[in-house]
């Protein structure tokens, strides 16, 4: 298996495919999929404002076109695919199983074997491939079926990717992309419910961003396939099957989302909340709830991007509301919420400020396997309800 592996990276998207750069010998992308109305909710589907859930469906709504998180990241792969020739896939079950949460799905069939590469269950080695690969010049995107899987390739990460632009003076760029889900899913217990946005936003010299809903995926997938150095993309396994809308402009083969930049998905007056990937959904349904129960107007920011960490919005932010929550899956002790409050303390947050910061996030215990204990271990829209209550010392109300 390793053998085949060497010979299909080796054959691949290699000096062959770099002295054709430029000629598309690849069809252009069909229509998506059919667009339809879905004719009533049912109990697969979540709508608010801000949020709609339909699985597997897309409609037209408005200008825009409605379709998962997985179809979102599937289109993606293929246009970067198409774009540039030196851009190939590697990781388990990539190709001929269609990738474990099928979002490869079809790549294997349009671009074959050669771009599309299925490994053993070795990480550190595949992983240390694609590095290879990336200082080579070609531009390999490294699937874990896991990021709790990505512990076995820490090293190549870490010490491979994201410091050699540094120790090379600069002169040597490492242009990869580390990709899949993150964070909990439903009963995978503790060894494989962590979320990574803290451990990997540590490290100097990777960018890391964590999608929330459909136009997140496609447009920060393309940024850091497009990238010059290392990106980490902590996708959620439980968002891939959501729908969301997706602006006709969003789904230009040329649309990319900046690295670096949060996005406000809802403008309030009394609070700011912020949080990333799975997390915005409880966000959002808890400033609903506080609205229409309570009159209170919460500002939702999506961070998108956890290094670099936009702070200016932020900070424009709480210039409004004089109040700041984070929420996150993560655990408490030295979380993206941490650094939060850290930079609250050390910008002009603070001088902004009408109460102390208050953090949301997953228990300090690793995730139980029994259902209804990993329920009570992450946080939910109403634990955020009384974290913002005791931020406006509205606790007893």
């Amino acid at each position: 298996m390793t053998g085949s592996l060497l010979r299909n990276l080796v054959n691949a998207p290699s000096l062959k495919l770099l002295r054709n750069a430029g000629k598309r010998t690849f069809p252009c992308i069909g229509t998506f999929a059919q667009k339809r109305f879905l004719s009533s909710a049912s109990e697969n589907m979540v709508s608010s404002n801000y949020l709609i859930l339909p699985l597997k469906e897309i409609r037209d709504f408005n200008d825009s076109s409605f379709m998962t998180v997985r179809d979102a990241l599937n289109l993606a792969l293929e246009e970067e695919f198409i774009r540039d020739e030196r851009v190939f896939l590697i990781g388990e079950e990539v190709a001929q199983y269609n990738g474990a949460y099928k979002v490869s799905k079809g790549l294997l069939d349009k671009f074959g074997p050669k771009r599309v590469i299925d490994t053993p269950i070795t990480e550190a080695g595949f992983a240390g491939l694609a590095v290879g690969a990336a200082l080579s010049g070609l531009r390999p995107i490294c699937e874990f079926m896991t990021f709790n899987f990505s512990m076995q390739a820490i090293d190549q990460v870490v010490n491979s990717a994201a410091k050699v632009c540094y120790m090379s003076g600069g002169t040597v760029e490492c242009p990869i992309v580390f990709r899949g889900p993150n964070g909990s899913a439903i009963g995978v217990a503790a060894q494989h419910s962590q979320d990574y946005a803290a451990w990997y936003g540590a490290i100097p010299g990777l960018k890391v961003v964590s999608p929330w809903d459909s136009e997140d995926a496609r447009g920060l997938l393309k940024a850091a396939v497009r990238d010059p150095n290392p990106v980490v993309l902590l996708e959620n396994e439980l968002q891939y099957g959501v729908s969301f809308p997706v602006p006709q402009e969003a789904m230009s083969p040329d649309f990319v989302l900046p690295i670096g930049k949060a996005k406000i998905v809802k403008e309030g007056k009394d609070v700011t909340l912020v949080s990333y990937s799975r997390t915005m959904n409880f966000c959002i349904e808890a400033a609903e709830k506080l609205e229409k129960d309570e009159g209170i107007s919460v500002e939702i920011i999506n961070l998108r991007s956890i290094r670099p960490l936009d702070i200016d919005t932020i900070i424009n932010s709480v210039k409004k509301t004089n109040h700041l929550v984070s929420a996150e899956s993560g655990f408490p002790h030295f979380g993206v919420g941490s650094e939060i409050c850290a930079l609250a303390m050390e910008t002009e947050i603070f001088d902004y400020l009408d109460a102390p910061v208050e953090r949301v996030t997953s228990a300090d215990v690793p995730t139980p396997y029994a259902q209804n204990l990993e329920y009570l271990s992450f946080p939910n829209a109403e634990v955020i309800v009384k974290a913002i209550k005791r931020s406006l010392y509205k606790k007893g109300k």
